[in-house]
């Protein structure tokens, strides 16, 4: 982060504005409605500015003594060398100071507002682009509408009341999620708070019934974020702890609820932080506990993800849980690449196997995978990449057949390195591709040329 975003209360501070023009008049206006108490300072100051409640306004070039017991400062004048000398005057003394338009000038910036009072959303590029920030806070406006205003107002006034009855800080965090997303808070936002109180009263009275344990089992999808689904967003931000494993991308896991714990138990090759026996345990004893579990994997968890054998562990302890498809690494990464799996011209079936070396030996349906018109996807397989190679050779698949390896599909580092059945094993020894990888085999491959140049991400 290049500025830390903070809110500052200011109500009957005095906070002062050097400038006397519409962009001053405009910043004086944000200082007000946040409760200031506000001094101008310019040679002139337009009627306007100068007629606005709480404005003191001082007819003056600006001078340092003019920062007199104040708090905050706004430059907002159209002379460069005057918002310095503000911004250098300010800083000597160690308060705040905004140059508009200059960040280099500034210690802190304005971000665009959403006021939803007592809800605020504030939101900033760093002053980067003022335009996108305003751009955004637009969508916003059509997503979070008035009424969210009435929502906070009911949720504060009840706030004691519901930390008196629930004195577990897990439990009521739940309670609260259940009534802003549930029937009293659609009973506030159409102006129903008569009723809504009623509701709230008797959720208090039934608050031992309150859910708690419950695992989440989410798909993360092949890397890229914006891949995610929206109820996996959703869920993303409930939960009380994270699990999560070595396919998952770093941006992905930081887009869970901020103060969820995280608990790594990743596997690579030979090397398993957790066992599977251990993870599923692990489920288990942090619901029983009352917690929301969120179990992330990459790709789909049902899709050699082992997502079926965590949760028989789950119904045959009794654990709530809930199942969130991901976009496998299959379709994703494959779209990334610009290489389609399926095509009127190359393949009509695609086939999905696992390549994970067991004893050295990869044991395939070798005559089912060695078809023509037809799509191999092989998950976990670059260790097993000549043995790949040289059994779909042997089983009748023709050498010249076109392979490609795709090195952590779908995000920044996403590589590909393409050849034959017969070429590939030696390509790749000398370009070293790194896990995460996935290996897709058949005629499908030879589309990328034409189509991999279409999709923005770098391959």
């Amino acid at each position: 982060m290049d500025f830390l975003p903070i809110f500052l209360n200011i109500k009957d501070k005095r906070c002062l504005v050097a400038g006397g023009g519409e962009v001053a008049r405009r910043k004086a206006g944000v200082l007000l409605g946040a409760g200031a108490r506000v001094r101008v300072v310019a040679p002139q100051i337009n009627a306007a500015l100068a007629e606005l409640p709480r404005v003191e306004s001082i007819v003056a070039r600006f001078e340092a003594q003019h920062l007199e017991g104040v708090t905050l400062v706004i430059a907002a004048t159209n002379d460069r060398a005057v918002n310095r000398q503000v911004s250098e005057s300010a800083r000597a003394r160690n308060i705040p100071v905004n140059v508009v338009d200059d960040p280099e000038l500034c210690s802190f910036i304005l971000p665009a507002i959403l006021d939803r009072s007592p809800l605020m959303v504030a939101f900033s590029s760093g002053g980067a682009s003022p335009v996108l920030t305003r751009m955004l806070r637009g969508k916003l406006e059509t997503m979070i509408p008035q009424g969210y205003s009435r929502l906070a107002a009911f949720a504060e006034r009840f706030r004691e009341l519901v930390k008196q009855r629930v004195a577990n800080p897990a439990k009521r965090r739940i309670f609260w999620e259940n009534m802003l997303d549930g029937a009293v808070a659609e009973k506030v936002l159409v102006g129903d708070e008569g009723s809504a109180e009623t509701m709230l009263q008797q959720m208090l009275e039934n608050e031992d019934n309150i859910q708690r344990g419950e695992v989440y089992l989410v798909g993360a999808g092949p890397g890229d974020p914006d891949l995610l689904t929206f109820r996996a967003l959703r869920l993303m931000q409930k939960a009380d702890v994270v699990v999560y494993d070595n396919l998952v991308s770093a941006p992905i896991v930081e887009m869970a609820r901020r103060d969820a714990q995280r608990i790594f138990v990743g596997k690579k090759r030979a090397d398993h932080t957790m066992r599977q026996e251990e993870i599923n345990e692990l489920l288990v004893r942090l619901a029983r506990e009352g917690k929301r579990v969120l179990r992330l994997k990459g790709g789909d968890p049902f899709i050699f993800g082992r997502g079926g054998e965590e949760i028989e562990t789950l119904a045959a302890q009794g654990i709530p849980f809930q199942v969130v498809p991901g976009i496998t690494a299959a379709s994703g990464v494959a779209s990334y690449a610009g290489i389609p799996l399926t095509h009127r011209d190359h393949a009509q079936s695609c086939m999905f196997v696992t390549g994970h070396l067991k004893d050295g030996t990869m044991n395939l349906d070798w005559d089912a995978l060695a078809r023509p018109k037809q799509t191999v996807v092989v998950y976990m397989g670059l260790h097993g990449l000549d043995i790949l190679c040289a059994e779909l050779i042997k089983h009748g698949m023709p050498d010249s057949t076109l392979i490609a390896i795709v090195q952590q599909g779908t995000t920044q580092n996403q590589r590909v390195i393409t050849g034959t059945l017969a070429t590939l094993p030696g390509i790749a020894e000398r370009e070293q591709p790194q896990a995460p990888t996935l290996i897709i085999v058949g005629g499908v491959v030879t589309l990328r040329e034409k189509l991999a140049w279409f999709h923005p991400q770098k391959s």
